[in-house]
């Protein structure tokens, strides 16, 4: 009987996956700390496992002898060693098409919640005594279609979120070296042919990319000083991609208006960078100025459910078909 072990229990029973997979496979649901507290019972007779907040290093591969698949129940893959995989031959794949809309409302909200000074004027008339009833003159207050809504990144998120900006009146361009040209002429959006260029004109700035060997660090001190003074950084992707000391210089300069980062480096945070430190204690210097979200941009129950399925979809692909979906390449960054 071919089983397939979930790590973590998420949910309070297995019918989805029951009725997904059929009788012939074993559905295990377990729920330890991390894959060091599984059995090495579970360990030796798991042909996939799932995979969600846990982390899948070369040691954890080699205490699965019959594993043919890793599925990550998400988007974002770099949670598993995926040359320990490859050098087994194990498949790994990841669920590319749930929480799209979600992520991509979250960027936007955060952007037009800095943007408009929703949380500016929320902030200040909860002081006390509270701020004078009338309008705030800030930088982080501007029409939405005077501003350039500039995305990094244009996959399935990147795209939604493009959309979304150019019917709030955004002139939007992005960067995304990968994509093949006239990408830009299907979305009727602006193509930046470097990252550089992209945020010389990026009144907001919206991460989108996954995290890679590439992309780790790509948005620092150097990046957030070509941005135009008083831009808006939004992070909804991976926080490592963004240097998080360098985001708190840039809104203590003011080369930052505000920022929206639904991501940081360390999740949870456990040494606290000084950013989040004076973000918890209510420093005065960042009223209205940063919203941070707990990684929680994928979450509604609508994409808590397609999480479910279609990653139960996607190990039964890998381990009961000839036909595997959303494979990673071992080569790819």
């Amino acid at each position: 009987m071919t089983t397939v072990l979930y790590s973590e229990a998420l949910y309070a029973d297995d019918q989805v996956e029951r009725a997904v997979f059929g009788p012939e496979v074993d559905v295990r649901m377990r729920a330890p700390e991390s894959l060091a507290g599984l059995t090495d019972a579970d360990c030796t007779e798991a042909d996939g496992l799932m995979l969600f907040r846990h982390w899948c290093s070369a040691a954890d591969i080699a205490r699965f002898p019959r594993l043919r698949a890793i599925v990550r129940m998400g988007v974002g893959y770099d949670r598993i060693d995926r040359a320990a995989a490859a050098a087994r031959g194990i498949l790994v794949c990841n669920v590319p098409d749930y929480g799209t809309m979600e992520v991509a409302d979250h960027a936007i909200a955060l952007a037009v919640t800095l943007r408009r000074g929703v949380l500016l004027y929320h902030e200040t008339q909860r002081h006390d005594p509270p701020a004078p009833w009338e309008p705030i003159a800030s930088p982080l207050i501007r029409r939405l279609g005077a501003q350039t809504f500039g995305i990094v990144g244009l996959g399935r998120i990147g795209t939604a979120a493009a959309l979304r900006a150019k019917g709030l009146g955004f002139a939007v361009a992005f960067f995304d070296p990968y994509l093949p040209n006239g990408t830009e002429l299907a979305l009727g959006v602006a193509r930046a042919r470097t990252l550089e260029k992209l945020l010389a004109q990026a009144d907001v700035l919206s991460v989108h990319a996954p995290l890679t060997r590439e992309t780790r660090g790509l948005i620092g001190a150097r990046e957030l000083a070509r941005l135009p003074a008083g831009a808006v950084l939004v992070n909804t992707a991976r926080g490592p991609i963004v240097d998080l000391d360098a985001v708190e210089a840039a809104l203590r300069s003011g080369q930052l208006a505000g920022a929206g980062l639904d991501v940081v480096p360390q999740e949870p945070p456990v040494d606290v960078p000084p950013l989040l430190r004076a973000y918890r204690a209510r420093e005065p210097w960042l009223d209205g100025r940063l919203v941070i979200t707990p990684h929680a941009a994928f979450h509604s129950p609508e994409a808590w459910d397609d999480i479910r399925r279609k990653s139960a979809e996607t190990m039964a692909a890998a381990l009961l078909s000839s036909r595997p979906q959303n494979v990673i390449p071992p080569d790819a960054l």
